[in-house]
């Protein structure tokens, strides 16, 4: 009889315990966000995190009645590590949506466990165009490569930029980077004298600069990962390139706002293509940066920033919509947003589940003693051309 007591209040123990996780998990709205803190492309963390602290500064840390709350792990920017930090928040901690990636790898390797356990997952960095077609359940709001390097290849065709050479990092973004940018210069007409790829680990470009400065092209095309365009322009000016009368235009990605102030005047003049700058003029954007400042002493925030402060208002607006109800419900509610960010207008394509938004052409040019990226051309409502069909 005693131990048929003890059972029961074993049970009802257990059922109580059971109840209030229940309880406690249905009281919370929780987002594992999964960036690189440390290593490489620390940057890339830092600038996430902190624009995801700052959205929920500015717009509260509960919504549709629950507390949101935001657990940030370090994946030091290796695929493995990603995968097995996503099984864990979503397995034992229950987060109701996955976000941040840093590099395509990392978002590659984590697409399987968003499909399996029906979780969205936020990309707000990585940019191969590919990256949505991984998962059902993945949805971007940073940007893909082949949008800033079909601007850019438009761009170059119509300023008698004719002879190029393109090198990238030898990874996704850096192949789609060449072979839309490639594609579209050939059809413009003009030529593409030499394809190099540079190694992702421990980069060296002076032996591929050396041979780009031998071809004498009108211009070199870069595309390097948010934070190595620092060694980049210092290693191009190193090799002379710039006095050899050959123009560097890229994507984005190699005058990061992050970063671009320490690049020195090899910098200036550089023309991009990118889908934001810190010196966007909206009243959104001024506010933005000056927010973002004032939370980080100083920092001025990137384009990597930007990902992630509008992947925290998609995330918000699906919670809204679904009253803090996870799965595809919140998947479906993330389709179709349309808002303007601080980078200008942008919606999630509701077939793609990618982010179209305006590219502009830009120039670095020194304002006020410090260099800025200045936008001096737009081009609206830009498509993924990798999946624009």
């Amino acid at each position: 009889m005693n131990k048929r007591r003890l059972l029961v209040a074993s049970v009802l123990s257990g059922l109580a315990l059971t109840s209030m996780g229940a309880m406690a998990q249905t009281d919370t709205f929780k987002i594992g966000l999964i960036l690189p803190m440390t290593g490489p492309f620390a940057s890339t963390g830092k600038q996430i995190e902190a624009a995801a602290r700052l959205y929920m500064a500015q717009n509260g840390s509960t919504v549709a009645g629950k507390k949101v709350e935001l657990i940030v792990k370090d994946d030091t920017s290796a695929p493995d590590v990603t995968k097995r930090i996503a099984q864990e928040l979503v397995v034992n901690d229950k987060v109701s949506v996955l976000a941040g990636f840093g590099l395509t790898p990392l978002a590659l390797a984590t697409a399987p466990i968003a499909t399996q356990s029906k979780t969205p997952l936020v990309v707000m960095a990585a940019a191969t165009s590919s990256i949505t077609e991984a998962s059902p359940f993945i949805v971007r709001t940073s940007f893909t490569l082949p949008q800033a390097a079909v601007a850019m290849a438009d761009w170059a065709a119509s300023n008698q930029i004719k002879k190029v050479v393109t090198l990238v990092s030898d990874y996704g973004p850096g192949i789609d980077a060449e072979k839309y940018f490639k594609d579209r210069l050939l059809l413009n007409g003009g030529q593409v004298l030499d394809t190099l790829r540079v190694p992702m680990r421990n980069p060296d470009f002076a032996p591929f600069l050396q041979k780009v400065r031998d071809l004498k092209p009108d211009a070199v095309y870069v595309f390097v990962p948010s934070g190595i365009g620092a060694p980049l322009m210092k290693q191009f000016a190193e090799r002379g390139l710039d006095k050899a009368g050959i123009k560097l235009i890229g994507t984005g990605d190699i005058t990061d706002d992050d970063i671009l102030n320490g690049m020195g005047d090899v910098a200036n003049g550089v023309v991009t293509a990118h889908h934001y700058s810190a010196s966007h003029n909206s009243p959104l954007n001024k506010k933005f940066v000056e927010a973002f400042g004032k939370a980080n002493n100083g920092l001025r925030p990137n384009f990597m920033a930007v990902g992630g402060y509008d992947g925290m208002r998609v995330i918000y607006e699906a919670a809204k919509a679904t009253k803090g109800a996870g799965g595809q419900a919140l998947l479906d509610a993330m389709k179709g947003q349309i808002f303007e960010s601080p980078r200008g207008p942008m919606f999630i394509d509701a077939q793609t589940r990618d982010v179209v938004h305006n590219i502009y052409i830009r120039k670095v040019e020194k304002v006020n003693g410090q260099l800025y990226n200045q936008e001096f051309a737009t081009i609206k409502d830009v498509k993924d051309p990798g999946k624009a069909k």
